[in-house]
């Protein structure tokens, strides 16, 4: 073999042996940039025995759904795991991707599948916050319902789900917050009267509390349910999202579409629209985390308008891309409201 050959081979060894690296072994790194977006007033594909059925992402029961009109996008943050160093450059290079290290994403102490149930959690958190406060907006009526029953807690085989609760001890109980006080106003072993309201009819049942456990108050007695509030008009809200978007920044942009179906009227004016945003049961929006990467999405599918938490404004402005409005809110009366403006032709309040 000549010396040439020999040193040809020497060069290429290392840089195919990096090559080979570069391409196939993981880095600690993750790539965020823009991920997908959902049309609130659109429909879903949802998994049923036997297959897969199309349904509104906002399902409406117990009332005729208004009509909608335009778009309301809810928006995400892609995140690519996973990363080969070849990938973690290609991304690093583009200039809408984000390239940060793995924990920040994906805490060490955590389990890939331990942070997609707690984004679930949160994801399922921001739905019921949006209920409720768009049924506040609303001024829906609301009353306490059974939304779960512990198995072996003192309420098992006399509460279902579904169980609306009229009473304790006598005392009539308007919502999830009553039951709560007036239940933990008594001691464990005490026997209290529950009053309630099952498929149409009224009945009442006794049991005696047990102990809030280690985690409450060894003093307050426990029914061993969980409550929540519900319409007493019967209105029934599913919202029937990708089960694979998690996290609790969609709840302004639920809260929205939820008021658009269930109230007269256009929230949008006919317009493409897109946000994000946390939400509390009073409608208070607070601020979320990815906001320019979102901003892009919603840009890149023809959003002209994009609701910004005010926590996130200042963020919001560094270099957004052009054509797309950036409306500053603080509550879910204020996002309507600005909403509106702007479909008049006004000038909402906008961030910078």
């Amino acid at each position: 073999m000549s010396r040439r050959l020999l040193t040809l081979l020497a060069a290429l060894v290392p840089a195919v042996l990096l090559f080979v690296l570069a391409t196939s072994a993981t880095v600690p790194l993750v790539a965020m940039g823009p991920g997908p977006t959902y049309d609130t007033f659109g429909e879903a594909e949802v998994q049923v025995e036997g297959g897969v059925e199309t349904v509104p992402i906002i399902e409406v029961r117990g009332r005729e759904a208004d009509q909608t009109e335009g778009t309301l996008r809810m928006t995400t943050v892609a995140v690519r795991d996973r990363l080969t160093l070849a990938d973690a450059v290609r991304f690093w290079l583009d200039p809408v991707q984000v390239v940060v290290p793995r924990d920040q994403v994906f805490p060490p102490e955590r389990s890939r599948d331990e942070v997609r149930e707690s984004n679930a959690a949160e994801m399922v958190g921001s739905e019921n916050s949006a209920e409720a406060a768009a049924y506040g907006y609303l001024g829906i009526p609301m009353q306490p319902r059974v939304e779960g029953v512990d198995p072996d807690g003192p309420a098992a085989g006399l509460l279902r789900v579904g169980d609306v609760l009229t009473s304790v001890d006598g005392e009539r109980v308007s919502d999830a917050t009553a039951v709560v006080e007036q239940v933990g106003a008594h001691r464990p072993g005490d026997e209290v009267r529950i009053g309630f309201t099952r498929d149409g009819r009224e009945e009442t049942t006794t049991t005696r509390l047990a102990s809030a456990g280690p985690d409450g108050d060894p003093d307050q007695g426990r029914l061993g349910i969980l409550v929540g509030d519900t319409p007493a008009d019967g209105t029934d809200v599913t919202i029937n999202i990708d089960p694979d978007v998690g996290g609790p920044s969609a709840g302004l942009i639920l809260a929205i579409a939820i008021v658009d179906k269930l109230d007269p009227g256009n929230s949008t004016g006919g317009a493409k629209v897109a946000g994000s945003g946390t939400i509390q049961p009073d409608g208070t929006v607070g601020p979320i985390g990815g906001v320019t990467h979102k901003i892009r999405a919603a840009h890149e599918a023809g959003a002209t308008e994009f609701l910004v938490p005010a926590g996130n404004c200042a963020e919001a402005v560094q270099d957004p891309p052009g054509g797309i409005r950036l409306i500053e809110v603080e509550t879910l009366g204020g996002a309507l409201d600005a909403l509106e403006v702007a479909a008049t032709g006004g000038e909402p309040p906008t961030c910078g």
